[in-house]
This record gives structure tokens, sequence and C-alpha cells, in this order.
């Protein structure tokens, strides 16, 4: 079986497949200062809850936006599952062209969910990611990484309004009842996520305009569900889309590891 990760800022992500069919996934925090040993303990609890042996792990693939993680994840491959793991990175087939002007400064998430969203949907496509940051990532109708957009991350968002205010509490975003906020909470929550939905909008016209009308769009990230339904737009919502990416790409680099 194939172990995917995807190492985030806030969460990494980890999917076990079967071919290709993903049996588990589960997240968990993703913290720089844990050694292979503490992740290792936290996946043996993980495989065990489900029933599954770490020994049927045959291969490992990693992708990492979070560098000091990267090399704990490797030992923790080579340690616990006897797997070399692949990550993406120079070296590595995607079957994807990237037209960034330095394609070493995209975002190894950002490549692998592009991946995915054309192997599933084809192009040209929008694949949105609601992350720590939110990107917006361009593939062309030839399954080109044309480039994309980079804002702040609602929780960001709501974060900053709590550390750089005297006088404003730290918040979940939801939707609220009614844009007209009676309470500090409603009127945060309000600004946070109508604004956001506006950002969204607003960033997905202006690609649609260069990439074509006839783009798709595709979420996926910890904040798609509460806000893809306000977006029309949105024609997809694929929890997942990241792991199902690492998968592709492994199956494409097979032999390399």
């Amino acid at each position: 079986m194939l172990l995917a990760i995807d190492i985030g800022n806030t969460t990494v992500a980890l999917g076990l497949f079967d071919d290709r069919t993903l049996l588990h996934h589960w997240r968990v925090q993703s913290d720089r200062d844990k050694t292979a040993d503490e992740y290792g303990v936290l996946l043996r609890s993980l495989f065990a809850s489900a029933g599954l042996d770490p020994a049927a792990v045959g291969a490992m693939i990693v992708s990492s936006v979070v560098p000091p993680l990267t090399p704990i994840f490797q030992a923790l491959g080579r340690d616990l599952f006897g797997a070399k793991a692949l990550v993406i990175g120079p070296g590595l087939k995607t079957g994807m062209p990237i037209l960034y002007e330095v394609p070493l400064e995209v975002g190894a998430d950002r490549v692998v969910a592009a991946v995915a969203a054309f192997e599933k949907y084809g192009g040209p496509c929008i694949v949105l990611d609601f992350g720590t940051a939110t990107t917006f990532d361009a593939v062309s109708a030839k399954g080109e990484y044309l480039g994309g957009a980079i804002a702040p991350g609602v929780q960001i968002s709501a974060e900053a309004l709590y550390l750089k205010t005297a006088k404003l509490p730290r918040i979940d975003v939801r939707k609220p009842a009614r844009a007209i906020g009676k309470t500090t909470v409603g009127s945060m929550q309000s600004g946070l996520y109508f604004g956001y939905v506006g950002l969204v909008r607003n960033v997905v016209s202006e690609i649609r305009r260069e990439l074509g009308a006839e783009a798709k769009v595709i979420a996926t990230g910890g904040f798609a569900d509460e806000i893809a339904p306000e977006i029309g737009e949105i024609q997809a919502v694929e929890p997942t889309l990241v792991l199902d990416g690492l998968r592709i790409i492994y199956e494409r680099n097979k032999g390399t590891a």
C-alpha cells in the first residue's frame, strides 16, 4: 500500500491507498518541534485505531511546504515503514509543465493539487485551496500550470484582528445569521465571512477573464465546505485532492524509490 503525506503549515494530511482506492485518511497538527520518534508514536496509534499494520505500507510519497519537517518524515518512512519516501521536487515527474517564471518557487501542494484537478476534471481549471493561505491555481486546457494568486487564509485574517487590536476577541469564522452584526463577534463574523466570499469571487472572476470563462473551479482545504455553498462558480469540492494528486504522481514515478 501507498502512504501519501502532505505536510502543511497548520496540519499534516495522511492518506493510505490500496492501488487507487483511498482506504483511510487522517489529519494531525503540523509541529516543527516533533521528532521522527514522536510522529512515529502518533502514526502507530492511528494505524492501530484503524486496525492496520504499518508493515502493509510498501511505498511513501511526501509533499511539503515546511522544510524542517521533510527529513523528519523521510526518516519516519525509513524507520517505521522501511520505505524510501519520494519527495515532490526537482527530479520527480509530475506530468505537468510548470510555466511559473521560477518553477522552484511554486509550493509543492499547489502543483500536486493542480495535477489531481486536471486528471479528474480536465482543463482549463482553477484550483482553490483553503488552507493556512488561500491559493488560486490556474491550469491551461493543455494541462500546463500557469500560476495563480495567494491570499491570507480566512483564519489568518481572523487571528490578525485579534492580535492587532486591543478589544476584539479571537473568534471562529462561520456564516453569521445576518450581515448587520448586533454584537462584536457577529460583526466580526460578518466582515470576515462575507468579505472572504467577495474576495474569492473576485479573484476567480479575474482569473477566468484571463484563462477563459469555461474554466472549471475545484475547491479543497479546510474551509472549502463552509464557503463553497456561497460561491456558485465552484463546481466541485474535493477534500482529499492533494492526497489524490500524490497518488497520481507516485504512479508516474514508480521505480524511483
